[in-house]
């Protein structure tokens, strides 16, 4: 599969201080690849590195198969980017800076240009705003006229430096279900965010960045394969125990962790002995634990609300 960015030994220092040491990156076509780290882990310190904002201390880039910073002329207008903020003038509405941002990187007449803004503006929910000045705007507002600039292009590569931030629960909802979207168009996500639950909903890889070490990169798939062992909810616990003898792990008033492989097997048993089953799974590894256990960063230093 084609590499969108690439990184080898990449590397950033500010005097004594090292933001990124020795970084790897590998995200492929079509990912929707999660950069999982905590504040101050060095996110935003790669993704401008990856996007020539900064030049690294040593290593190499590649970006859409180019080297960066070197091909930044040929690459950028290929990305669509949100890195620490929105950027826009604040004295102008949000159709006018993208009318101004659209006027630097297409043609075409000023009808289908106003049509490219009116359906990007559609898509980040947007298509009713007024003309009152960005700076009027609130944070979720201003998240969303960025993404629609960032949009704008119709990129092969999206890469976004916490884009849900400010946003309500329906706004990150509807930002979530937009990127799934651009995605299954074709184009490439790269997301950097603290937040386990955004990353979990959305990605299919995941690289994991602790103290500006990549200590984890792998398919979200793998990450969150089966544990081995059958999650069975039932008012029947005790039962259970004394029927399965030996191989119930954990158990509460209402459920037990059975290790047990075949769960279809483990239910009919269960059923044929006159087990009352209210629910049955296989138990899957959850993506936090799965980071907590790689990184030193303690639980208050990422966002673990795994339902947003």
């Amino acid at each position: 599969m084609t590499s969108v960015i690439t990184t080898e030994g990449l590397t950033k220092r500010f005097g004594r201080i090292t933001a990124v040491e020795g970084l790897d990156l590998d995200v492929r076509e079509g990912d929707v690849y999660g950069f999982l780290g905590a504040n101050g882990s060095g996110k935003t310190t790669t993704v401008r590195m990856l996007l020539g904002l900064v030049l690294a201390t040593s290593g190499r880039v590649e970006v859409l198969g180019r080297e960066m910073p070197r091909a930044a002329r040929h690459v950028l207008p290929q990305v669509g980017a949100i890195v620490e903020g929105p950027a826009a003038y604040p004295h102008l509405s949000g159709r006018r800076n993208l009318v101004l941002f659209d006027a630097m990187g297409h043609g075409g007449t000023r009808a289908t240009r106003r049509d490219r803004i009116e359906e990007t503006l559609e898509k980040v929910g947007l298509a009713r705003v007024d003309d009152r000045p960005v700076h009027a705007y609130s944070l979720g507002m201003r998240q969303r006229l960025g993404l629609a600039g960032a949009l704008l292009r119709k990129p092969r590569l999206l890469v976004l430096d916490e884009p849900t931030n400010g946003l309500d629960p329906q706004g990150i909802h509807e930002i979530r279900r937009l990127l799934l979207d651009v995605n299954a168009a074709g184009t490439t996500v790269f997301l950097s965010s603290h937040l386990l639950g955004e990353v979990e909903q959305l990605c299919t890889r995941v690289g994991v960045l602790d103290s500006g070490r990549l200590v984890l990169q792998e398919e979200m798939t793998e990450l969150q394969r089966p544990t081995g062992r059958v999650e069975v909810g039932t008012p029947d616990v005790a039962r259970v125990r004394e029927l399965l003898d030996g191989v119930v792990d954990q158990y509460d008033a209402e459920r037990l962790f059975v290790r047990d492989a075949d769960a279809a097997a483990l239910n009919a048993r269960l059923v044929s002995a006159g087990v009352r089953v209210t629910w049955l799974t296989p138990e899957r590894r959850r993506l936090e634990d799965v980071v907590l256990a790689k990184t030193s960063a303690g639980s208050d230093r990422f966002g673990l609300e795994t339902g947003r």
